[in-house]
């Protein structure tokens, strides 16, 4: 029960990320990053996949980017679950370190492809990724302490 209860938090917690980083551009006027397609689009070469040319490749790479996200929201739901078992950890601890999870899996991949280096964001920048990733820290909480103790 606790892996499923953890991928199902981590599909609820990545929905809140995905709808607070909306509301943000929204807000904001900011457009979408481009670094989930980049990474797509790196990882494919390092796979030596082919994603073909043209729009067609910046399709491709825009899908799998979002992909990715999925397949990390999901992944440390399903973390969380099994380091969880049958613990009630406090709300509190649980949506800091789910966000710290969360936020650590996006960023770390992308650092380590040479795509970016958050020792060099703006404040700007850091809020647009730390305020999505508490969201999902929250909402995954939440979902996974609700399925788990009812």
């Amino acid at each position: 029960m606790s892996l499923t209860a953890g991928i199902l938090a981590g599909a609820a917690g990545t929905t809140a990320l995905d709808l607070a980083g909306y509301l943000d551009m929204t807000v904001r006027g900011r457009p979408a990053s481009g670094l989930p397609a980049q990474a797509a689009g790196k990882l494919a070469d390092r796979a030596g996949t082919d994603l073909g040319s043209g729009e067609t490749a910046d399709s491709r790479r825009e899908g799998l980017g979002a992909l990715l996200g999925y397949a990390t929201g999901l992944g440390v739901g399903a973390l969380y679950g099994l380091l969880a078992e049958d613990r009630r950890v406090p709300l509190p601890v649980a949506a800091l370190g789910l966000s710290a999870m969360a936020m650590t899996a996006s960023v770390v991949p992308l650092a380590a492809l040479g795509l970016t280096d958050p020792r060099d964001w703006s404040a700007s920048s850091w809020v647009s990724d730390i305020v999505p990733h508490l969201a999902y820290g929250l909402t995954a909480a939440v979902v996974y302490d609700r399925l788990t103790h009812p």
